[in-house]
């Protein structure tokens, strides 16, 4: 594992700090550099969800293409079925 690797949080727990983080300044009572640290940490959270929740999405269109028929004639030409009328 490459040390990029080991320093980042999985999707899991990177939701959960950022759900402690976001418990914190709901209360109200941090002083302000307090505050102003834990809400730079959030975003910095917020964003490498948003950036692991992109590669997931990538990597499901992938498996899903893998897995799809593929049909080359749109309108329904020369299958090896037909489908029933309605």
């Amino acid at each position: 594992m490459t040390k990029a690797t080991e320093k980042t949080p999985s999707f899991e727990k990177a939701m959960g700090r950022l759900e402690k983080i976001v418990e914190k300044l709901d209360d109200g009572n941090l002083p302000l550099d307090e505050s102003l640290a834990l809400f730079k940490e959030g975003t910095k959270l917020a964003k490498l969800c948003r950036e692991l929740l992109a590669q997931a999405e990538v990597q499901v269109k992938e498996a899903l293409r893998d897995v799809e028929p593929t049909r080359t004639d749109d309108a329904g030409g020369d299958d090896d079925f037909d489908e029933p009328e309605l």
